[in-house]
């Protein structure tokens, strides 16, 4: 990946949510959902993004794409750093990044029909009008593998995985370069979200798109990830190759959220099952993370310099980095 040209680079993002409190609502204390990550996104590629269940994933890509204004740090784009841009400014950054939402039924406005939540973003960039306008729409809905016939309907009366290709539609309206895939397939039937996977890996084939994918299945995020980053509360603790990162996993963290994955294969999951890594304990709350490494607390590993100093990402070839004290050391 050293060649390729970087279109993201995420530099020390921070995205703290106020709590307030008293009778005056004053700020005392902050949620923690994105604290200091670091990381590149290369054109053409897909960057998965994966953890558990309020790790800060979604508010990560939410950040980067300015949905939440940021608490601190960079988010440069294709050179430019759009963290402290005003709407205004946003706005040819708008054509470049866009995002498809995990629940395809509340992202879609329930009043508008299908040709006119795809025709927004042509019509708020100035792309398209009249009869240029319903030919690019009819273009979006053949591209997703729809008809028509749908342009006129209402998001209600289509499937979840329907729904799910109109809002890819919309997306891909204005041409963009990249697109913050947010759990894209989680709220789908699993017949359907390979169907999904499949279309986005093509659209990424024939369009030169690059993907940001986050999602909490390990096993959907390898299959069409070129790189993938793990991450812990507000946290990364492991980015790299996606084969070398399934294959040979240096976090703890990461060492347990694959051993978790199922295996189809009864023989095999019975040979495994006594080496699987089990996680005991909650995830801290992001209100008051553990000091040092935010995973010491669950960590099988854990010595007191866990807790005194916070790791850092360290290099270990390939582009391979992990944050934690015992790169290497590790009994596995």
């Amino acid at each position: 990946m050293q060649n390729k040209e970087v279109l993201l680079e995420v530099k020390g993002l921070k995205k703290y949510f106020p709590i307030k409190h008293g009778f005056l609502g004053r700020k005392t204390k902050y949620v923690k959902a994105v604290d200091g990550i670091d990381f590149k996104v290369y054109k053409g590629e897909t960057l998965g993004l994966v953890g558990e269940s309020g790790c800060g994933k979604s508010t990560t890509g939410r950040t980067i794409i300015r949905l939440y204004d940021v608490t601190e740090g960079e988010v440069i784009f294709d050179g430019t750093d759009i963290s402290d841009l005003s709407q205004r400014e946003l706005l040819p950054f708008r054509k470049k990044m866009q995002m498809i939402f995990q629940d395809p039924y509340a992202s879609l406005n329930t009043r508008m029909t299908v040709a006119d939540i795809i025709g927004e973003p042509l019509d708020i960039h100035g792309i398209a009008s009249g009869e240029a306008r319903k030919n690019r729409i009819n273009e979006l809905l053949k591209t997703v593998g729809l008809t028509t016939d749908h342009a006129s309907r209402y998001p209600h009366e289509f499937s979840g995985g329907q729904r799910q290709r109109i809002g890819i539609a919309r997306a891909l309206a204005v041409n963009p370069e990249f697109i913050i895939c947010d759990e894209p397939i989680s709220a789908l039937d699993v017949s359907i979200q390979a169907q999904v996977v499949n279309m986005l890996d093509d659209l990424q084939k024939n369009m030169g798109l690059t993907y940001l994918f986050i999602a909490h299945d390990l096993s959907m995020v390898k299959y069409i990830s070129d790189r993938i980053a793990v991450m812990y509360l507000g946290k990364i603790v492991e980015i790299g190759e996606a084969d070398r990162l399934y294959n040979h996993p240096e976090h703890p963290y990461t060492q347990a959220l694959l051993s978790a994955v199922p295996i189809p294969d009864p023989d095999l999951t019975r040979e495994l099952a006594k080496d699987r890594v089990i996680l005991e304990g909650d995830v801290p709350s992001p209100l008051n993370p553990p000091s040092g490494c935010r995973f010491r607390t669950r960590c099988q590993y854990a010595k007191p310099i866990c807790s005194e100093e916070m790791p850092e990402l360290q290099d270990i070839g390939g582009e391979h980095q992990v944050a934690c004290h015992f790169t290497g050391k590790l009994i596995k």
